[in-house]
């Protein structure tokens, strides 16, 4: 096989070629990758999404590559007849003789051909691609990719905060969207959730939900206070249920932001049972949970290999002994791992007691970690039998987790 391309005849430069931006429809159309690196790995994802059969010749693909569903992977060098019944083809190997040779093979076939080691010598170029809502939208460059991608992004920030609109730009579909907001820096909430915040008509906050996001929104965007104040005022779980689903059957798309993760002590749950009652579309947008978010801003991990192999979350809201309470108290005192207690700043001290009752050192490690993730975070460090009266001392106030056992101790150089 020889390694000459057709593209590379003649005196004019490859990079002064302008290209034809074309959608491709790939659905159930083979497409095959001649590498598997980190260009592949970055590649198969949207060939994925796109319906592709994707089909992989490489000596020695990456664990990600190799293990991607969908994908046929053979482990072997490029040889003749790898390109038949393909639509469109990647030249992605460290090896230039081999691109080109792909590229080669591929325009004698009348395919298009990507080579991403030299793109001028393709046949195809691979956007900077991105999404908002239903569109999608592609950046090329020259072959300069890191303009290429920083255009993408600042397209993609301008048209997810409201900066760029599109004119045509249709209204989210009714319905409700339960969006977790994280921990409690607006960065850390998921791209979606915040694709659907940008999206909404009405938005129905908790406390805990990043206030500077909902600064973000437009004047046209009703919000609805939906706070439950720790042992003070709230709106009923039923009020709540009842806002979304009047907003969502008057016509609007309604988001429903939360704290942390919907599903952990959210109650997204029963906001989805009213929803599906009323036959009002939902989804469920998960977030980082606090109970995992928050040691982790404060330097803790809630695992470590060899020292813990469980982590267990358990609700504050009522003391041990209490009717309405769910936890064997005495079990939990037992456990070797990780305990992450939620909404237990007032009684930190009962369930200290029913800790150490049930046989859990006085010396085991407790960490207190207020407004995690916030500029206002604090970490507060006891141990077991002085908990309460360190979380009294230094005045410990919610929003506020409370994390027992090893791990609590760690400092970042810990061994």
């Amino acid at each position: 096989m020889s390694a000459s391309t057709p593209l590379d005849s003649g005196t004019a430069d490859p990079g002064d070629r302008t290209h034809y931006l074309a959608g491709l429809d790939l659905t159930d159309r083979k497409v095959v990758l001649v590498g598997g690196g980190s260009v592949a790995q970055r590649r198969l994802p949207n060939l994925l999404a796109a319906g592709a059969r994707v089909h992989v010749v490489a000596l020695d693909p990456t664990p990600a590559v190799e293990s991607t569903p969908g994908v046929t992977v053979e482990r072997r060098a490029y040889r003749d007849g790898d390109l038949d019944g393909a639509w469109y083809v990647m030249a992605c190997t460290d090896d230039p003789e081999v691109n080109a040779q792909v590229v080669a093979d591929a325009e004698a076939h009348h395919t298009f051909c990507v080579r991403a080691d030299d793109a001028r010598y393709g046949t195809a170029v691979t956007p900077a691609s991105g999404r908002h809502r239903d569109l999608q939208f592609g950046v090329l460059a020259g072959g300069d990719h890191r303009a290429s991608a920083a255009l993408r992004a600042a397209i993609g920030q301008a048209l997810a905060d409201g900066s760029l609109s599109v004119d045509d730009d249709a209204p989210h579909p009714p319905g409700v969207a339960l969006v977790g907001g994280g921990p409690g820096d607006p960065d850390l909430i998921t791209v979606r959730g915040q694709k659907l915040l940008q999206a909404a008509d009405v938005v129905v906050a908790d406390r805990l939900a990043p206030p500077q996001l909902l600064a973000e929104l437009g004047p046209q965007v009703e919000i609805v206070d939906a706070a439950k104040v720790p042992y003070g005022r709230a709106m009923k779980q039923e009020a709540i249920n009842a806002i979304l689903v009047d907003r969502a059957q008057a016509g609007k798309f309604v988001v429903r932001l939360k704290g942390g993760d919907p599903y952990v002590y959210g109650r997204g749950f029963e906001e989805v049972q009213a929803c599906v009652a009323a036959g009002v579309p939902v989804t469920v947008v998960p977030g980082i949970s606090s109970p995992i978010a928050a040691p982790a801003a404060a330097g803790i991990p809630v695992t470590h290999r060899g020292v813990t192999h469980e982590v267990v979350i358990a609700s504050g809201h009522v003391p041990p002994g209490h009717p309405d309470s769910l936890i064997d108290w005495s079990v939990l005192a037992q456990l070797r791992g990780t305990l992450v207690l939620m909404m237990a700043v007032e009684r930190v001290d009962v369930f200290a007691d029913a800790l150490l009752a049930g046989g859990k050192p006085g010396g085991t490690p407790v960490a207190m970690i207020e407004n995690a993730s916030l500029p206002t975070q604090r970490l507060i460090r006891s141990d077991l039998a002085n908990a309460a009266a360190t979380a009294a001392t230094e005045n410990l106030r919610p929003p506020a987790i409370v994390v027992i056992g090893d791990v609590a101790g760690f400092t970042e150089i810990s061994g």
